[in-house]
């Protein structure tokens, strides 16, 4: 009898662990949308870390820790796509610079259409395109902290970085956020100015760091771009209260067929790794992916995937 009510209890916290996992959903979803700024692999990255993160849950020691050691897991699976894609491209390539430029691909634009964001807001979602992988990684934290889905000892563990720390970073972030602004006004400006068209002639259109240094000192030297920097409100009082962008129904269907049907997620090269779940906050690891599915074919007989249930709750609540 005891055996018996033990084991239920058991099933009984699984289930509410992996209701818990599919709420944060969304969560994820931006996340990993926002650090790979919708490149095509942001659904195996969603994917791969939901089920890691099913794997994990029933040593999670620390329930309180869950949504932090969830985006920690999330983030290192961005880690791991960016550098081995890095690895596996050739000194000079252009791939990724194709990949992003595909407007299928840009979850900016996604952002601005979905949440309707025009004005100032619709700017800085432009001006991300314009920091680089790093930046990124930090932007995409930050934005969740500034539109309050995140705090900030969360985001210092998912970035393993301490408070201290990842509050220079972010400072440094929202800093090259400001200069992406003025860049983003100073193209759109109608009438254009005529040297900076000129400076940008050979550009290819793509954002980068490189071209934003070029177009932030031509703003700011010129008498014509320098009235750009007025009046910027301040980011986090922008992002204050912005909603997740939804989880495509596509994303979700996928998400749970796999699930359910007990497969790995994705079998993207280079995105190894299972979490530890020691329950730390920002607790992530980096085993191969042999490792990851035989996790799964151990998982305790009690234990659930996420559930069709769940997802809908999960969009409902995007």
């Amino acid at each position: 009898m005891d055996t018996d009510r033990r084991d239920a209890d058991g099933r009984g916290v699984r289930h509410t662990g992996q209701e818990q996992l599919a709420a944060h959903l969304p969560l994820v979803y931006n996340v990993v949308g926002r650090a790979l700024n919708g490149h095509p692999d942001t659904d195996d990255v969603v994917q791969e870390t939901m089920l890691r993160a099913v794997d994990g849950l029933p040593a999670l020691r620390e329930p309180a820790a869950l949504r932090s050691w969830l985006v920690a897991i999330a983030m290192n699976q961005v880690r791991h796509r960016y550098r081995a894609k890095q690895a596996a491209r050739p000194a000079g390539s252009l791939d990724e610079a194709r990949e992003l430029a595909d407007p299928a691909a840009d979850f900016v634009g996604l952002t601005i259409t979905r949440l309707g964001l025009s004005g100032q807001r619709r700017e800085v979602a432009e001006a991300t395109r314009w920091l680089d992988q790093d930046e990124r990684e930090v932007l995409t934290l930050w934005w969740q902290e500034a539109a309050g889905q995140l705090d900030r000892a969360e985001l210092a563990a998912a970035l393993e970085l301490s408070p201290q720390h990842a509050a220079v970073r972010v400072q440094r972030v929202k800093e090259r956020l400001d200069t992406a602004r003025v860049v983003v006004r100073a193209l759109a400006a109608r009438p254009g100015c005529p040297e900076l068209a000129e400076l940008t002639a050979p550009w290819d259109q793509v954002p980068g760091a490189l071209w934003r240094k070029r177009i932030a000192r031509h703003a700011r030297d010129c008498r014509a771009c320098q009235g750009q920097a007025r009046d910027l409100v301040p980011a986090e009082g922008l992002l204050a209260g912005l909603v997740l962008v939804p989880v495509p129904d596509g994303l979700s269907a996928k998400l749970t067929a796999t699930a359910l049907a007990g497969h790995p997620a994705s079998g993207t090269p280079g995105l190894s790794g299972t979490a530890h779940s020691s329950g730390k906050p920002g607790s992530s690891g980096t085993s191969g992916s042999s490792g990851a599915r035989a996790a799964r074919r151990q998982r305790p007989a009690g234990q659930r995937p996420l559930g069709r249930r769940a997802l809908a709750r999960a969009r409902a609540r995007a």
